[in-house]
């Protein structure tokens, strides 16, 4: 039998080739012909002709599940196998084989997730009965292994599938589900065999039917003589027990006496015991009668003495100490007067808290004085929120306008002024305790007073903001760079960018240094204040970058408000998503429209020198780095938009460079070294010493832009004049090797292109040379290719007779070719000389062209020896490389 393709290794590999990366593994793959109801149908018969096509089954570990999938690969034009669809098995419904197909090797594949199901489905057809079974028992294997189901299967017998299983014994692969992960084993049809006939008829069923189809055939012949004795010993069997019974009268009447005498005495026994039921019923009525009556008046003492304790108690809880009272409705919240209003709150939550039910019996829930007092407290409580909420919006928008009004708090000019909060944060620390209590009381008033405290810092920290950035900007002194660097018209050896510009960078570093700490801490202090539960965004006194958070050295511990949690049940270590949501959000409010200082800070130092976007990129992914807490998510997305802002404005001087480079392209006429070649290594040295952190990958980007644009260009330039082309980019690819050495052997990409300028400059010094050598030599190698040409259809010993190619016409090739062939060397140098204007590169050029000339030269010399003679006259190589060095 000829083998299967499904143990075809090579199919497999290419299989395997062709979902490379998908991360799954081929149980099997075979070769179908694809089809549609060419069985038993007419139709042209271009659309029904079968399709070579290969199914995969593969399957793809996920954690502790199996994936299978049924892969459908096409051959591409070169013969290579390629995906061309694919199926998920769980879709898998039904395996029909196609009833109109004589030999039984095609069938079809239902899926139940096929987006239009009217589209008549492929029909697959096997090389013959044992593919198909082969690979249809796989389908269901994998489907009871790894789906724990089986697909209908119509127009095939499975005990038909089951002596083949049991016939053909070939390994094959399959995928069990282990306890440690999906495991690829190998085993043989013999294995699958046990797991078909599982499916059918278990072993035990088996015996079962068999011992019953034995019986059945043995009995079937003697049926009426195996009737005919039953029946006689069913009529022995009762003749037998009649005459038993019959012997048993007497002792039957004896037994039946003792029962009646039995039964009169459990009678008069049973007449005395209701007698004396009666009695002691009346006595138990009496007793329970007598214990009652004293329980009654046992519990009735008890209770009411529990019932004036709890009223007592009551009544305390129901009490309101007046000076608590004036303190809840009063409106003075001076500091004097803090410790008794913290007082007069933790009475109220507390007595809250007291008639609440868990606190409180539910029985006492619905009193009527116990209904009145919860309605007093509640009214005091809103009364003193809103009183509270009213002072303290009012007092952080005096706070802010007092510290605005001075003007000596900002920056001025020729002043930079370190914004200082410490004694603004004193006098809030003042409520803090408030602000805590509040919250226990009403959790909706915090939303007022965290509106308001964020409209009134904002105004604060924009002021600050835009104050430092202004001054900063005005007291930084820098001389602007042009942006024009790789301009043709500017010279190369022209040293643009000579200013010093560092101080545009340090000053974007130190607004960070700045107000990135500020604004950690504000949103740290803001959290802590307004009693948000977050976890803290750093440690008290904690570094950020390598600065410490807090802008006063007395001041460390700013995040820490002296508080203890008030309530236990409200004190939350794990991350509360929906606070801190609401806590970004007033956070937004907090500090938006900072940013635009920042912006501005970002556009003038890149319209003073562009490239100190890279120190500036640097900087932000230094300070981003270090923002890691949940609760900064504004700092992290100022930083984000700085960073993102600085990759643009540097996207731009980038475009605009490589604009000035493509404008080297609309010149008419281009010889010698482009200008821009030189001036890219001066860009890519200045870049390199800007390089902070990593930004890397800014300036590696770049690089790239702007040398493929500089390869385009020239490639484009050199095609304008094909005559002098080789000469130009040889001579430009050596420019920029030579300028960009020392850089290359530091940068990765740099070194990158560098070795492709090299290519490049040996491809067109290989062409520049052939083309000088055949312009001298041309008959001598044509002479030596047409003998190449003729050694491949006919034998060495036939070329002399050849026309044009005897010994007579060699001896003239080689007297017209090399009698004066030092001129002809000298024609070659002078040639090679020619058009090049840098000189440096003569002299490597020229060894090149004699290296050249030799190699091609002594494979001639030894052309001539195979097929004419070695005694041929002709100079040897050695001669003519003591011509080429006396040069």
């Amino acid at each position: 039998m000829a083998k299967s393709s499904a143990d075809d290794d090579e199919l497999r590999r290419a299989c395997e080739a062709a979902i490379e990366g998908t991360k799954q593994k081929i149980v099997m793959s075979i070769r179908v012909a694809k089809s549609r109801g060419i069985w038993g149908k007419s139709g042209k018969l271009g659309r029904q002709m079968a399709k070579p096509r290969v199914l995969a089954l593969s399957t793809k570990s996920k954690g502790q599940r199996i994936k299978a999938f049924l892969r459908v690969m096409k051959y591409s034009t070169g013969g290579v196998l390629e995906p061309a669809k694919l199926y998920k098995l769980k879709h898998l419904s039904k395996v029909e084989v196609i009833a109109n197909d004589p030999s039984g090797c095609t069938f079809t594949l239902g899926f139940d997730n096929l987006r239009s199901q009217s589209v008549t489905p492929p029909q697959w057809t096997m090389r013959n009965i044992d593919d198909r079974n082969r690979l249809l028992l796989c389908i269901l294997n994998i489907c009871k292994d790894v789906l724990g189901r089986l697909p209908k299967v119509v127009g095939i017998d499975v005990v038909e599938m089951a002596l083949w299983a049991k016939e053909n014994t070939p390994s094959v692969t399959t995928q069990r589900n282990l306890t440690d992960g999906p495991v690829v084993a190998t085993v043989t049809e013999s294995d699958l065999k046990v797991t078909v006939e599982k499916e059918l008829v278990s072993q035990a069923e088996e015996e079962d039917m068999e011992a019953l189809l034995g019986t059945y055939v043995m009995g079937i012949g003697e049926a009426e003589a195996f009737s005919e004795r039953l029946k006689r010993e069913l009529l022995a069997l009762e003749a037998a027990n009649v005459h038993a019974i019959l012997e048993s009268e007497p002792l039957i009447d004896e037994v039946l006496h003792g029962l009646e005498s039995a039964t009169n005495c459990v009678d008069d026994m049973d007449e005395w015991l209701g007698i004396f039921n009666v009695k002691l019923r009346h006595m138990r009525e009496d007793i329970e009668s007598i214990e009652t009556r004293n329980n009654n008046l046992e519990m009735q003492s008890v209770n009411n003495k529990a019932l004036i304790e709890e009223l007592d108690k009551l009544l305390e809880r129901l009490h309101v100490p007046p000076e608590y009272a004036a303190c809840l409705k009063g409106d003075s919240f001076d500091e004097a007067r803090m410790l008794q209003n913290i007082e007069a709150c933790e009475w109220l939550t507390g007595a809250l808290r007291g008639l609440e039910v868990p606190n409180l019996d539910s029985t006492y829930a619905n009193m009527r004085a116990v209904r009145e007092k919860r309605a007093e407290l509640e009214k005091l409580k809103s009364t003193f929120v809103r009183t509270a909420s009213v002072f303290l919006s009012n007092y952080f928008a005096s706070l802010v306008d007092f510290m605005i009004s001075d003007k000596s708090y900002f920056s001025q000019r020729g002043q930079l002024k370190r914004p200082d909060h410490a004694d603004l944060r004193y006098k809030c620390r003042t409520y803090a305790r408030l602000l805590q209590h509040l919250k226990s009381l009403d959790k909706n008033c915090l939303g007022s007073l965290r509106k308001a405290y964020c409209g009134s810092l904002n105004l604060l920290l924009r002021r600050e903001a835009r104050e430092f950035a202004n001054e900063l900007r005005a007291s930084t002194k820098a001389s602007r760079n042009p942006t024009v660097w790789l301009e043709a018209s500017t010279g190369s050896g022209q040293n643009v960018n000579a200013a010093d510009t560092s101080t545009v960078s340090e000053a974007y570093a130190k607004m960070l240094t700045i107000f990135i700490p500020l604004l950690v801490d504000e949103s740290s202090f803001f959290a802590h204040f307004m009693c948000f539960e977050v976890p803290a965004l750093v440690p008290p006194g904690g570094l950020v970058n390598g600065n410490k958070t807090g802008y006063n050295d007395d001041d460390a511990n700013d995040d820490d408000l002296g508080i203890m949690d008030i309530d236990d049940n409200d004190s939350k270590t794990g991350k509360n998503s929906a606070e801190l949501a609401a806590l970004n959000e007033s956070l937004q409010d907090l500090l938006d429209g900072i940013q635009d200082d920042f912006y501005a800070v970002v556009d003038w130092a890149y319209k003073i020198d562009p490239l100190r976007c890279i120190s500036m990129h640097g900087i932000t992914e230094r300070y981003l780095s270090g923002q890691k807490a949940d609760a900064a998510g504004f700092v992290r997305l100022l930083l984000g938009d700085l960073e993102s802002r600085i990759s643009m404005q540097f996207s731009r001087f980038v475009d605009e460079a490589c604009h000035q480079i493509e404008r080297n392209e609309r010149n008419v006429r281009q010889m010698g070294v482009l200008s821009y070649i030189p001036r890219f290594a001066t860009l890519a040295t200045r870049m390199e010493q800007y390089i902070q952190g990593q930004s890397r990958d800014l300036v590696d980007q770049a690089y790239t832009k702007f040398v493929s644009i500089m390869f385009v260009t020239l490639e484009k330039i050199a095609q304008t004049d094909p005559k002098y082309a080789d000469i130009f980019l040889l001579e430009n690819y050596a420019a920029f090797q030579n300028s960009l050495y020392d850089l290359a052997n530091v940068v990765p990409t740099l070194a990158k292109f560098y070795h492709q300028a090299s290519e490049a400059y040996e491809q067109a010094c290989t062409r520049h040379i052939s083309v000088i050598i055949y312009t001298q030599f041309e008959r001598l190698f044509q002479f030596a290719r047409r003998i190449e040409d003729l050694m491949y259809t006919i034998t060495p010993e036939e070329i002399p007779f050849q026309l044009g190619l005897s010994k007579m016409d060699l001896r003239k090739m080689l007297k017209s070719t090399l009698s004066g062939v030092d001129k002809s060397i000298s024609a070659m140098y002078k040639k090679l000389q020619k058009n090049l204007t840098s000189e440096e590169l003569l002299p490597s050029l020229w060894d090149k062209c004699k290296k050249e000339f030799l190699d091609k030269y002594e494979s001639f010399v030894q052309l001539v020896a195979k097929i004419y003679h070695p005694s041929e006259n002709i100079p040897s190589v050695a001669e003519m490389k003591e011509l080429l060095g006396n040069l």
